[in-house]
């Protein structure tokens, strides 16, 4: 026994040691490998005919090393849709996958820097990794058209590095920055197509972010099936009534109570600003509960939580987060994170979940 022992150790020493001696070898192939393996990856082309949605961001303002800002990816028929922009989503897409040519618009609910922070590089990617001859759309409440040519006009040299340094035959000089496409939902009307094409429908309709206007929701619907995506926005019957039976409610979330913790803290500690900000942003979100709620009157078969607040850096404190959510709301409701995939297949009724990270 005490010889098998001693044997195990030699051999245990003989593969560290070889793998200390070899280990330039063995990183290059390893590496070799890795890029093998994700120039080759196909995600979008291995999801299934239907509605895919992919939690790219799904956090807040506030620090969070788990989560990137707000971001959701809405792939159909080979076409990829992108549901506002938050700081790191767009690594997050490369990091999933998810390849950024293939992106058809963006699509804001509001201009709140958290939501459109990743718009740069979102649009260099799409044009230079992704190969394309035209701008990205963007389409967006009125206003946008200010933001898009600001970030056009800061990109623009950038734009002409790339061209000089790779050939206007690889990086082509008609697909740089963006497009603005605006729209304005008349006052008393409850919804805008703003996209239709191909079986795919994009609604927008109105929500409340006061003082933040105008601001708005999405809703996707493509063969039978549906998602709905509330933007920021405090509690309201219309994103039930946009819902209306939809597969896959996606909402805003701010756990007031968890906030209200953080505000006595800065207070006592004397941070009064920040104190004042953490009581001033529990007016114009909308708890879990609230989601819940709302998910609920609105007949959705599933609710997913994001623009997570405040950041949840322990899993241990979902639970917390997530209090009194199912009491309120029979259907499974899923705290999201970044890299979670949800598929509607077309004409079923199932949820498939996945994830990419």
């Amino acid at each position: 026994m005490k010889k098998l022992g001693i044997g195990i150790l030699i051999l245990v020493l003989l593969v560290v040691g070889a793998g200390l001696l070899f280990r330039e070898q063995i990183g290059e192939r390893l590496f070799s490998r890795a890029v093998e393996t994700a120039v080759t990856r196909d995600v979008i082309g291995d999801l299934p005919d239907g509605i895919n949605v992919v939690l790219c961001g799904s956090g807040s303002p506030l620090p969070d090393p788990t989560r990137a800002g707000p971001c959701s990816a809405v792939i159909i028929d080979g076409k990829m849709f992108i549901v506002d922009i938050g700081g790191g989503a767009v690594r997050n897409l490369g990091l999933m996958g998810l390849n950024p040519g293939a992106i058809e618009a963006l699509l804001l609910t509001h201009f709140h820097s958290d939501h459109i922070d990743g718009m740069g590089e979102l649009m260099m990617q799409r044009w230079a990794g992704g190969g394309r001859d035209a701008p990205l759309p963007v389409i967006a409440p009125e206003g946008v058209t200010a933001i898009v040519d600001g970030l056009n006009a800061a990109y623009a040299a950038d734009a002409q590095y790339r061209i000089a340094h790779h050939g206007a035959a690889t990086i082509l000089p008609t697909g740089t920055g963006g497009e603005a496409r605006p729209f304005s939902i008349p006052d008393g009307q409850e919804e805008m197509v703003v996209y239709e094409q191909d079986g795919i429908k994009i609604t927008a309709f109105p929500v409340n972010h006061k003082p933040i206007a105008p601001a708005v929701g999405y809703r996707f619907d493509y063969k039978g099936r549906s998602v709905v995506f509330s933007g920021d926005t405090i509690k309201l019957p219309s994103i039930a009534k946009a819902c209306n039976g939809c597969d896959l409610l996606v909402h805003e979330a701010l756990n007031a109570e968890m906030v209200g913790t953080m505000e006595k803290a800065f207070a006592k500690a004397g941070r009064k600003r920040l104190a004042k900000i953490m009581a001033d942003i529990q007016n114009y979100h909308t708890t879990p509960v609230e989601a819940a709620e709302t998910a609920k009157a609105g007949k959705a078969k599933m609710l997913v939580l994001a623009h997570i607040v405040p950041a949840l850096p322990l899993d241990y404190l979902e639970a917390y987060y997530m209090k009194g959510v199912d009491a309120a709301f029979d259907g499974p409701a899923v705290l999201g994170k970044d890299g979670m995939l949800f598929s509607l297949p077309a004409n079923k009724d199932s949820i498939e979940r996945g994830d990419l990270r």
